[in-house]
């Protein structure tokens, strides 16, 4: 466990290391270079902790705004808002541990068609953090449709914010709740259409099959499994 810990001790010395310089070299083997001799951790290790170099940092960057807002909701109460607003709230917290300029590098990095993948998972793991710090218990198609909703609304939001110039963000959160209040006009017509008779005896033979996909058990169960 200590080994564990000073690992993680060190990865955390230089990824703060290499912030000031990903703002002006990216998400690179440069910036690490620099954060190395800033942070004064053996190269042997770092090509440990990083084997990818730039594109490392940048996953490790990301990968602690997710802890960061987790650490923030965990400390919030949210009892008083509707779910939607829930939502919107984590998005926000998720957005304030990051800054826009480092986000940006790491978007034109995971943008380019063989990180692309990368990029992609990084996004469903942080809409997953941010339904677990919810409280969702769902474990059938619901997990994933729910977490490849809010992707896509967290993506668009990131993508926006980026470019958002007013004051606190104002534009961006208008854009978000425009974001979240179409899924919740989804959610409704498909309520409706599922509440139909006729649609509902239509629907009935790929509603089996669909009750059938359950959600992964662990994180190397990735992207789930068919129940026979």
């Amino acid at each position: 466990m200590d080994h564990e810990n000073s690992m993680e001790a060190a990865k955390t010395r230089i990824l703060q290391a290499a912030l000031p310089h990903a703002a002006f070299d990216g998400w690179s083997q440069t910036t690490l270079n620099a954060a190395l001799t800033d942070s004064d951790i053996a190269p042997a290790l770092a090509r440990a902790l990083f084997p990818r170099g730039g594109i490392d940092l940048a996953v490790a960057y990301h990968q602690a705004g997710d802890q960061a807002m987790r650490d923030a909701l965990a400390s919030t109460d949210l009892t008083a808002l509707r779910y939607t607003d829930r939502v919107a709230a984590a998005i926000k917290l998720r957005l304030a541990a990051a800054d826009k300029e480092l986000v940006r590098r790491g978007t034109t990095l995971f943008s380019l068609p063989q990180h692309a993948p990368e990029g992609a998972k990084l996004i469903w793991a942080s809409a997953d953090a941010i339904w677990q710090a919810l409280g969702d218990t769902s474990t059938d198609l619901n997990w994933y449709t729910k977490r490849a909703t809010l992707s896509a609304v967290y993506s668009a939001t990131v993508l926006f914010w980026l470019g958002d110039h007013s004051d606190d963000n104002a534009d961006t959160w208008a854009f978000l709740d425009r974001r979240l209040a179409n899924v919740t006009q989804f959610e409704k017509t498909k309520a409706a259409i599922q509440a139909n008779p006729l649609a509902k005896a239509l629907l009935a033979g790929p509603a089996k099959l669909l009750e059938k996909i359950r959600a992964p058990k662990a994180a190397a169960d990735l992207p789930g499994h068919h129940k026979p």
